[in-house]
């Protein structure tokens, strides 16, 4: 018999991997933002600016899209950021890398240049705990946008959002585990887990963990127009009739359904 011991799955994965696979969409991100844009103003995007942009993965996305797109991405954590840069930037053309920059820094401190575009996706602002901190990022957005910017974010929510539960979803060769671990009700404090779940049973325990706040949608609104912008319009996903399920088309909404689960867009003009 032999004595080797066999390499499980869990061991060999790699978290920002399975993460992009398994959380991200970008080519529908992308689209979303681009087609928004082309309602809202009359001339192209240039410049988008990823906030909290992990592996930069939307930021690659983007300046594929045209010649004439440039993208910053900015985030705290220099280990993700070289994740990026080796598996992301890297595939892009000589001529696409040039159209991109990635900075270690903290959101709330950084400058660039004026943005035509601002993301915040995933939930990533959700870590902001008080008013005051929200604020105070939204209206840094707000200080580096161009003058006729959008800023772009997605919220979650419904009835089982501040539950303490597990959901699990099939992915290409592993198992991707949601964990709402916490929810305090007094100040709608939350912790979160993702873990992995490969078919040799193997897992991958708390690849990421999520200290956050869960927002409202009134919330954010006023927040946002507190800080600066205009007007903050809520972009409300279709459903399919025959399924019952999302459609994938998202449109200005006033009035949404109580689902328990629901992910819209947040659409705040300068």
């Amino acid at each position: 018999m032999s004595l080797l011991r066999k390499t499980r799955q869990a061991e060999l994965a790699d978290r920002h991997d399975l993460y992009q696979r398994s959380v991200q969409d970008t080519g529908s991100e992308i689209d979303f933002v681009l087609e928004t844009w082309n309602t809202l103003r009359p001339r192209p995007p240039e410049l988008l600016r990823e906030d909290f942009c992990g592996t930069a993965n939307t930021a690659c996305e983007w300046v594929r899209r045209d010649a004439r797109y440039y993208a910053i991405g900015i985030d705290l954590d220099r280990e993700v950021l070289g994740w990026g840069e080796r598996h992301n930037v890297s595939l892009l053309t000589q001529e696409e890398q040039q159209r991109i920059e990635l900075i270690q820094g903290n959101v709330l401190d950084v400058f660039p240049e004026p943005a035509d575009i601002v993301l915040a996706m995933n939930f990533s602002y959700f870590l902001f705990r008080t008013r005051d901190e929200l604020r105070e990022y939204f209206a840094a957005v707000h200080a580096g946008l161009a003058p006729d910017g959008i800023f772009f974010l997605d919220a979650y929510g419904g009835y089982e959002a501040p539950r303490e539960l597990e959901e699990s979803r099939e992915c290409d060769g592993f198992l991707y585990i949601w964990d709402q671990a916490a929810f305090n009700p007094i100040d709608s404090s939350m912790t979160c887990h993702i873990h992995f779940e490969f078919p040799d049973n193997s897992r991958l325990d708390r690849a990421f963990t999520y200290h956050w706040r869960l927002w409202t949608l009134p919330e954010i609104r006023e927040v946002l127009l507190e800080a600066g912008f205009s007007q903050a319009d809520i972009y409300w996903e279709g459903t399919d009739p025959e399924c019952d399920e999302g459609n994938g088309v998202y449109e200005v909404r006033e009035i949404g359904e109580a689902d328990a689960g629901w992910v819209c867009y947040i659409v705040a003009q300068y």
